[in-house]
């Protein structure tokens, strides 16, 4: 299957969505992509869409929690939406709804981050 990543900066939010696997295959497109746009200080905060997302294994995982961190180190916030059942089992096992937020959708998520949509 194939993976696509697509960022949108909305003010100080990166949107970042995902389509297909993101495995150990795909992770370093994952973290290449975020990280550039990360060098601009304006991005405080990480809105990842995972609706498109249809596996995940432990690279993304790895991939979520050091944007996390870096996120965290400029006092930003990664939020998390529209998660399938399978990547949500995943998440919730790897324990990280215990730092990260789940929203149901982008619009709710952005409006949660003081983004107007």
């Amino acid at each position: 299957m194939s993976f696509h990543v697509e960022t949108e900066q909305k003010n100080s939010v990166l949107c970042v969505r995902l389509q297909g696997e993101l495995d150990h295959h795909t992770a370093s497109a994952v973290r290449d992509k975020v990280d550039e746009a990360l060098a601009n200080p304006q991005i405080k905060h990480i809105l990842l869409n995972a609706e498109g997302l249809t596996f995940m294994d432990s690279s993304g995982i790895g991939v979520i929690l050091g944007r996390y961190k870096k996120l965290q180190a400029r006092g930003g916030e990664l939020v998390i939406c529209t998660v399938s059942s399978s990547v949500y089992r995943l998440l919730e096992m790897a324990g990280l709804f215990k730092v990260l937020r789940l929203e149901e959708g982008e619009d709710h998520a952005l409006r949660t981050l003081g983004e107007a949509v």
